[in-house]
């Protein structure tokens, strides 16, 4: 994994060029990416990688979890609850099912061979979800609880792009005024 003391200056472009030969490769659809290959793309000797990930899982789990979170990062405040889970929902489920994005997050899934306690693109939807509930309870409204916002917003949405279910604009929308009906 990458330390904090290299965030900066060469080690910055070199896991940019490592994250952007990734993300080059899923969207070619690369039947099966390693060290080796990715360093290749990215200009960098494969020491490199495998110095810093355990392996092509974990390095595709950092690429995947950067990109599938980059849109929605910054929580909505529209004034309400409602709105804000609203707004955000329909971004994400915009950007994931947009074909790059789709392929990352499939990657990402096949990517995985034993069920895990972690995930940390829920673990960074989590902390968005948890900032809106925190705000519209601050306001006095009436709020669903944050696993209820991921398990019947933001899952549905992943589920329906891994498994390549439709998803239509009001989707996102629906899935947001039930949970909203679970707001106590």
């Amino acid at each position: 994994m990458v330390t904090d003391r290299e965030t900066g200056g060469r080690a910055a472009r070199v896991l940019a060029a490592i994250h952007s030969s990734v993300g080059e490769l899923v969207g070619e659809g690369a039947a099966k990416l390693t060290f080796p290959v990715i360093a290749e793309r990215a200009g960098v000797n494969p020491t490199t990688l495998y110095r810093r990930w355990d392996g092509v899982n974990a390095l595709l789990e950092e690429v995947a979890v950067a990109v599938l979170t980059r849109d929605g990062a910054v929580p909505p405040d529209c004034g309400s609850l409602e709105a804000d889970l609203t707004e955000w929902a329909v971004l994400i489920a915009r950007d994931i099912t947009r074909p790059e994005r789709t392929r990352y997050l499939r990657a990402m899934v096949s990517a995985r061979t034993a069920a895990t306690v972690r995930c940390p693109v829920m673990e960074a939807r989590q902390e968005q979800a948890s900032e809106m509930v925190d705000r519209a309870r601050a306001r006095g409204e009436r709020t669903p609880t944050v696993r209820q916002v991921l398990d019947h917003v933001i899952s549905p949405l992943y589920h329906h792009v891994a498994f390549a279910l439709d998803v239509t604009d009001d989707h996102p929308r629906q899935l947001v005024r039930d949970v909203m009906s679970m707001a106590r």
